[in-house]
């Protein structure tokens, strides 16, 4: 067990968090979450020994092995993908040579009694454990496992690093920690470099790892099938709650709750107290009551409020500018960079309106054909848009490609034209740039900052194609929800490229994976897609072993985690069915709504109403409502029934 005891840490003098103590338990998978700026990076930090607190220790076992996936990580590697992932286990060879040594020393002495002598059998002893957990025997098989599940081709583990993106470079660091197998594996955003099939598979690997994981992950689906326990750093304060992400939100909307409820009581209590004290402060028959009521006051301990997270994005994208039926239309679309082909010989047809997803593996060329369709990449084939199509682009390096020398305000001003000059600073405001914020210079910006401050260009010509390539990459989970809602109430047509599940859950109606240089179409929701991709890989996997004639018995761990997989597919089926419904029941309450208004106003409406046509048309929708609540009341049974299996 690892203690973290009253943990002070400041920054200018600012405290970011005080005395914060909390345990971490043997294999426990906890997801530690708080806004921006809380100060989760620097806890883990502190854990990982990388910085020191003002206050405050951390304990550690002297045999457990702590392991730490940063952010972003400066990478200097000369070797190939296979080699550097390998060199976390030279610490074995030192291990052999020590032992050799401490097998001769014994040979050469007698003294079978002395402590010296007990003291080379126990490292002995020691180092034969170390070897044997580590089975050297079996490291490279293990690399390229995890790598392969990483996202590498086996073709490419003689590639050098340094030839890797700083994306690729990360997964070769994450592959090293995962060889090496800590006791407290330390995770901080492990998902930004990855795509869904490299996310899937380190969420199945996590949750049989033999150790602790704690991680700090903007990915809700991942924190949500992974983590039992969720620690909330919060105004400097630490809430703990032994669930998983979902119900710790629901739990802390509950803690607001009740503050509010007890604060305002108390409240109400000292304004009693205070009342009475004025009332009877020089009558000196209650000078003793009195004297007892500010004692009370002085020993009263406040109840603070939480202050929430107010630190979210706000805002709507323009409406869409009327554009014609088919939005783009690809015909034998190819791309090839030097040497190597990305895209082959691609057809798609995109309509006004509908919202498309791309995705697959990292290098399978959605963001190559993303470019395209925005006019940023030359190619083979023919890319139609549509009649008056006006296309919004945000690439995955968009941040990236803001000049460093401007200032906030002057990076919007630039390219704003017309009367919207005019709501800049409402503009910037809603993306939490204000006061001298908007005057500092772009270079000094964070990640995040640069992000949002790259989506508010968008919003300032209205397009109704939108094509966003990872979107979410430094947003947090609050601000990727503003984003969401603003995307599901734009009305023009939308093409994202996307590896967070949860993200593009209930977004997008069809999806085109890419693979093997081409793609193919898929309708539905996200989540429907990937159930299915499992099961062609399972079914690929079982026409494998009856080809190679060696079945496998299938551990009990493994079909309890498929029947978990299979209830969790149905109550996200379930779930997505209920919210659909309740939102043609809020659009059927709506149009009741406005007939009732019509029927309250027979001045205004006398024609239709003498017409009988409202009157039909309420008794119409009011018998739908009847239909969608019965319907709404049966998923609600489902659901229960799912949740209670």
């Amino acid at each position: 067990m690892i203690s973290v005891n009253n943990i002070t840490k400041e920054f200018q003098g600012e405290p970011i968090f005080s005395n914060l103590s909390f345990n971490i338990n043997p294999k426990e998978r906890i997801g530690l979450a708080g806004n921006n700026g809380a100060g989760k990076t620097t806890l883990l930090r502190i854990i990982n020994g990388d910085i020191k607190p003002e206050k405050g220790e951390v304990v550690i076992p002297r045999d457990n092995s702590i392991g730490y996936l940063p952010q972003e990580k400066r990478i200097n590697l000369s070797g190939n993908i296979l080699e550097e992932t390998l060199k976390v286990f030279d610490f074995i060879e030192d291990l052999k040579i020590r032992l050799e040594e401490i097998h001769r020393k014994i040979e050469q002495r007698d003294d079978y009694d002395s402590k010296d002598y007990h003291r080379l059998l126990e490292e002995q002893s020691g180092i034969i454990e170390q070897l044997r957990l580590a089975e050297p025997e079996k490291l490279r098989g293990k690399a390229e496992k995890i790598l392969a599940g990483l996202g590498f081709d086996q073709g490419t583990f003689s590639e050098p690093v340094k030839t890797l993106s700083i994306g690729w470079q990360m997964r070769v660091e994450l592959a090293k920690l995962l060889l090496l197998n800590p006791d407290l594996l330390m995770l901080d955003e492990p998902t930004n470099h990855l795509d869904i099939e490299s996310i899937q598979w380190l969420e199945e690997f996590l949750s049989t790892y033999p150790g602790t994981v704690l991680m700090v992950s903007h990915d809700r689906t991942l924190l949500d099938h992974l983590t039992t326990r969720t620690i909330e750093i919060s105004n400097g304060k630490l809430y703990d709650y032994k669930v998983p992400y979902s119900r710790y939100i629901q739990l802390r909307e509950e803690r607001f709750e009740q503050q509010a409820a007890a604060f305002n009581n108390q409240q109400k209590q000292i304004r009693q107290i205070e009342r009475f004290i004025e009332r009877f402060r020089y009558k000196n028959t209650k000078a003793r009551q009195v004297q007892s009521k500010i004692k009370h006051l002085e020993k009263l301990e406040k109840i603070e409020v939480d202050e929430r997270d107010q630190d979210v994005i706000h805002f709507a994208f323009p409406p869409a500018p009327h554009s014609g039926k088919v939005t783009v239309l690809g015909k034998a679309v190819s791309k090839q960079f030097g040497q190597k082909k990305v895209l082959d010989d691609v057809d798609l047809e995109i309509l006004k309106g509908e919202k498309i997803a791309f995705v697959g593996r990292n290098g399978e060329g959605k963001t190559t054909l993303a470019r395209i369709i925005a006019r940023q990449l030359s190619h083979e084939g023919k890319i139609t848009l549509g009649h008056n199509v006006i296309t919004g682009y945000y690439s995955q390096d968009q941040w990236e490609m803001l000049e460093p020398e401007k200032t906030v305000f002057e990076t919007l001003d630039d390219v704003a034209v017309g009367d919207i000059r005019k709501n800049l600073r409402t503009i910037l405001g809603a993306f939490l740039f204000q006061g001298d914020d908007i005057d500092k210079k772009v270079r000094i910006l964070s990640g995040g900052e640069k992000s949002r401050l790259a989506l508010a260009k968008l919003l300032l010509t209205p397009s109704n194609l939108l094509i966003l390539d990872e979107p979410t990459n430094h947003l947090d989970i609050l601000s990727k929800d503003v984003l969401k809602n603003a995307l599901l109430q734009y009305n023009g047509t939308l093409i994202i490229v996307s590896h967070d599940r949860d993200f593009l859950q209930g977004l997008t109606t069809r999806l085109y994976e890419f693979r093997n240089k081409k793609i193919k179409e898929f309708r539905g929701d996200i989540f429907d897609f990937l159930e299915k991709r499992k099961l062609d890989n399972l079914k690929e996997l079982e026409y494998q072993n009856k080809k190679q004639d060696a079945p496998k018995e299938v551990s009990n761990n493994k079909i309890k985690w498929i029947q978990k997989k299979e209830k969790e597919r149905k109550i996200r089926k379930t779930e997505t069915a209920i919210s659909r419904l309740e939102e043609t029941i809020a659009q059927l309450e709506d149009q009741l709504q406005r007939i009732n208004d019509k029927l309250s106003n027979p001045e205004e409406y006398a024609n239709e109403i003498k017409s009988g046509e409202l009157y039909v048309e309420h008794d119409q929708i009011s018998k739908k409502l009847e239909e969608y609540f019965q319907k709404w009341e049966e998923w609600h049974k489902q659901l229960e029934n799912l949740h209670n299996e």
